[in-house]
Formats: structure tokens, C-alpha cells, sequence
């Protein structure tokens, strides 16, 4: 890597764990980047910044290879699978259990540009005009599901989208906290059709978050 260290920069150890996790290239397939590393580090270095992929500096490997793989991977699910491992292995660290019995649901309105992508509206409540990420996470903070929507559609609703699959995806999960903008009605709903328990706080209860989990979790922001 004949560059200057960005502290972006995913470390020897971080990479010992993405790495086997990359797919082999398939017949057929375009050829590889000769280094796939510094594609990771650039992607990283876009999502930490909130630059403009357009504006990644010239040593790094350019922003149409950088958009290519970013894309691909989503497509592939390589990203969840490296969120998930990553994830798992941060909870076993602590002490926990891999897969958790309890999660935190939030949403965060973003606004976004005038272009690109059809999921936009106009939040209210909280006056802005864009997107809006509906967050399923564990009670360390590490995220488990995102669903990104309109930013003008209810919490609620968000919610009942987001929770779609999910006993298939963490069958262990029996219990939500969520803030009193959540109505009764999406409680009960959780109640009648997963069998959990949930319990609304005035306050968003807020984990910790380390390291790669929390690069991994954030790459839905791009």
C-alpha cells in the first residue's frame, strides 16, 4: 500500500476477518481489483467522511471501482454476512450469547439529496425532507436490521416492515424497547403477531458501540 495511512484504514487484524469472507470471483465475472483491501478502505473512508464518492481521493482505487464492488456486495449480501460475523464475534467477547433475546427499535429522518432513488418525503415532526432508517438493534447497540423508507411514514409502520422475517432471522429475540412515539396499537400488533413482549420508555435506550461492528453497521448510510 504505497500511500499515505488514512484513520480510516481497516487493520491487519480487521482484515484477517473480512477477508475470508469475500466471494471468489465466478466465471465470467468482471476480473478483480488487484487489491481488494484498499477497495474496503475506500469504502470506509467515503461512509466515515460523508464525502461524495466522486471526491475519493486520487491514491485510492477510483470511485467507479469503489461503486462497482460497494453495489455488488449489497446485491451478493456480503455486507450482512460481514456485519453478522463481525457482530457475533463482538457479542461472544462480551460474554454474550451470538444470537440475542431482546432489541431496541428507533428511527432517524436523514435528509438526502434531490437526486437519486424514489424513497423520499417530508418528516414533520421532525422537519426534514429525505429518508427515513428504521433500526432494529441489540442492547449493546450493534445493529441487527435496517429498512430505509420514505421519511414521511410513521414509525410505526417503519416498524412493522422492518420486523418482517425476523423470527426466521434471530429466533432467539422475545423482547423490544421502544420510545413513546411508538402507539399502542404497533405494541399490540407486536404482541398478537410475533409473541413478544415490548415495553415503551421515554427515552431511547442507547448501547455501546466498537470498533469494525461499528463501521460494518454504518454502511447503510451510503
Amino acid at each position: 500500500m504505497n500511500r499515505k495511512h488514512y484513520p480510516t484504514d481497516i487493520t491487519d487484524g480487521e482484515w484477517a476477518i473480512l477477508k475470508p469472507l469475500i466471494p471468489a470471483v465466478q466465471p465470467g465475472d468482471r476480473p478483480r481489483f488487484r487489491n481488494v483491501r484498499e477497495i474496503i478502505n475506500a469504502i470506509f473512508y467515503i461512509q466515515r467522511s460523508g464525502y461524495a464518492r466522486r471526491l475519493l481521493p486520487h491514491e485510492f482505487p477510483t470511485w467507479q471501482t469503489m461503486s462497482y464492488y460497494f453495489r455488488s456486495w449489497r446485491i451478493a449480501g456480503v455486507w450482512e454476512t460481514m456485519l453478522k460475523t463481525v457482530r457475533e464475534q463482538v457479542r461472544q467477547a462480551l460474554g454474550r450469547v451470538t444470537i440475542p433475546s431482546a432489541g431496541i427499535i428507533d428511527a432517524q429522518s436523514i435528509k438526502t439529496a434531490e437526486v437519486g432513488g424514489t424513497e423520499r418525503g417530508y418528516d414533520g415532526g421532525k422537519k426534514v425532507k429525505g429518508r427515513k432508517r428504521h433500526l432494529l438493534v441489540d442492547t449493546q447497540g450493534f445493529v441487527l436490521k435496517v429498512k430505509v423508507l420514505a421519511a414521511n411514514t410513521a414509525d410505526q409502520e417503519g416498524a412493522k416492515q422492518l420486523l418482517q422475517g425476523i423470527q426466521a432471522q434471530f429466533p432467539r429475540l422475545r423482547h423490544l424497547w421502544v420510545d413513546g412515539g411508538y402507539r399502542t396499537t404497533f405494541v399490540t400488533w407486536v404482541k398478537e403477531q410475533l409473541g413478544w413482549t415490548v415495553q415503551r420508555v421515554q427515552h431511547p435506550m442507547r448501547g455501546r458501540v466498537v470498533g469494525l461492528c461499528y463501521r460494518m453497521s454504518n454502511l447503510h448510510r451510503l
